[in-house]
């Protein structure tokens, strides 16, 4: 069995995905065959990936992004379940790539074991097939009311026999606290395999932050692996609702005399809203995720992303006035794209008895489409050109499909079958990750600048964002290999949990302790908290 290694974190969002996609980039950079993993995810960002068996399937993009710091291709393998939120009450649930239920919190607990064996098979499979696999945890392996059945965080690092690490965030501050208390809160077992840290997003000087890791290793009797400092320049998928503020990226300084604005809004659902970070990549382009009206008043580009739930995010923009701006945005004659679940909104009707069952509702009426949702999820790439010529590729996943009206198409797929619709400055298409071909990105920016009237927007005819997204995965694995203990790590990945780590009290819940502690930590005064279950949703 090959080495491995699970990232957990404090938090959502402390850095897991970044620093798994790190490690990846220097195991590869040192010859080493590694893959990345995660058990299960919680996200509407995802992407498809087709199997040996020419099938589509989904997985997380976060787990696409470390397969590439890996210099391999994607596999669903490497995010075996994937919960992609309907509400705040239901999930679908994809596995290995296949849409197979929707569940809530109380009815997926009947389905967890089926997921929890897959995953821990997949992972099996593998290390079987790698010198290494990094996996990567979910929120934090403290969420003490969802431990009992667990097989992403310490449950699968059980099973696995994993050495496990724990990554904080110090911009949010109380990461001492948070590190000392992801530990305490684990049982006797988990604790076991815990055999470090790692603080992620440190700003100013190491030397005031010393007497606090010589601290944490004193309180826990586990090292501090390194301090990775904030770095802005790493613009790499997110995966968490968290990753999303306001403005994508460091935009660069313009190339002619004007900035093109563009608004993503910011849905309540929003799905894939990575296919705006290629826009991001732009020199003189600057786009921000906006929940406010005056925002897209403001705007010279309007772009309404995917959505999990087109229904209820439409009426969302009804509810909040955004739809106005919207109508008045495009009444002006600026430009509008919307994608995937974006252009659906944009339609005249949507007859919806699949996501929302809410029969048919009106749309924005902006584009003379209908469309109507089927109860087969379409899961594809795809390949075709824009304006006859242009070279663009994406992805579809989507149950609805253009049902009515003959509009003239946005894309063309490579057999010339239409796709999307466009209308005066406004566009439509269910295809993501259009934007990241360079020639239809930068013919798509040029038509928008025009549209919006601003001529001194000139667009830089030599981004590649694939090559962007290499230059932030390098970025990533010089993080790793300055900054962390790489010798301590490559020691825990092939040798496994450091031995005879100290127990932490108080524990997890109803845990007893044990009776003795290892030299160096506080004997244990707890056996838990008076045999309290853990609440498990």
């Amino acid at each position: 069995m090959s080495g491995g290694l699970l990232v957990a974190g404090t938090t959502s969002d402390a850095g897991k995905s970044v620093l798994t996609a790190g490690i990846c980039r220097w195991l590869y950079r040192r010859g080493v065959k590694v893959a990345p993993f995660k058990a299960q995810n919680m996200s509407n960002n995802s992407v498809v990936v087709v199997g040996p068996d020419g099938r589509g399937g989904e997985i997380g993009r976060a787990q696409a992004m470390q397969a590439a710091a890996c210099g391999i291709a994607p596999d669903i393998r490497f995010n075996p379940v994937l919960l992609k939120p309907g509400s705040d009450y239901s999930s679908q649930v994809v596995l290995l790539g296949e849409a197979i239920d929707t569940v809530t919190a109380g009815n997926y607990r009947s389905l967890r074991p089926r997921l929890a064996e897959t995953a821990f098979a997949t992972l099996a499979e593998l290390r079987g097939e790698y010198d290494a696999v990094i996996c990567e945890g979910a929120g934090s392996p403290a969420e003490i009311n969802l431990r009992d059945g667990d097989f992403v965080n310490m449950g699968l690092a059980r099973n696995a026999g994993l050495p496990a690490i724990v990554v904080g965030d110090i911009d949010r501050g109380g990461v001492f606290a948070a590190l000392f208390g992801t530990v305490a809160l684990l049982s006797p077992e988990d604790q076991a395999l815990v055999s470090g840290f790692v603080i992620n997003k440190f700003r100013g000087d190491l030397g005031l932050l010393r007497p606090g890791l010589d601290m944490i290793t004193g309180a826990t009797g586990r090292p501090v692996h390194g301090v990775l400092p904030f770095n802005a320049d790493v613009q790499v998928d997110g995966e968490d609702s968290l990753a999303y503020g306001q403005l994508l990226g460091r935009p660069g300084s313009p190339r002619g005399t004007e900035w093109l604005r563009v608004a993503v809004i910011r849905l309540p659902r929003i799905s894939n809203a990575t296919d705006a970070e290629a826009l991001a990549s732009e020199p003189g382009v600057q786009v921000r995720l906006t929940i406010e009206p005056a925002e897209v008043a403001d705007a010279d580009l309007v772009v309404l992303p995917g959505s999990k739930a087109t229904v209820s995010d439409l009426a969302w923009l009804r509810e909040t006035g955004l739809a106005d701006a919207i109508r008045v945005h495009a009444a002006a004659g600026k430009p509008l794209v919307g994608i995937c679940g974006g252009f659906q909104m944009l339609a005249e009707t949507i007859n919806d008895e699949v996501e929302s069952r809410r029969g048919v509702v009106p749309g924005l009426g902006l584009l003379p489409v209908e469309v109507t949702f089927g109860a087969r999820k379409t899961l594809a790439r795809s390949q075709g050109a824009a304006w006859g010529q242009v070279p663009v590729s994406g992805y579809e996943i989507h149950h609805g499909y253009v049902s009515g009206g003959a509009p003239e198409p946005m894309l063309r797929y490579s057999d010339g079958t239409p796709e999307g619709a466009v209308v005066g400055a406004v566009c439509g298409t269910h295809w993501h990750g259009a934007f990241e071909s360079d020639e239809f990105r930068r013919r798509f920016l040029t038509d928008a600048a025009r549209q919006a009237g601003r001529a001194g927007f000139v667009v830089a005819p030599d981004t590649r964002f694939a090559a962007v997204r290499e230059l932030a995965l390098d970025t990533l694995g010089d993080l790793v290999e300055e900054h962390l203990d790489t010798d301590a790590l490559w020691r825990l990945i092939e040798s496994g949990p450091t031995p005879g780590l100290p127990f932490i009290p108080p524990g997890a819940p109803g845990a007893v302790a044990p009776t003795t502690s290892a030299p160096g930590a506080a004997a244990p005064t707890t056996s838990g908290s008076g045999g309290q279950g853990a609440d498990v949703r």
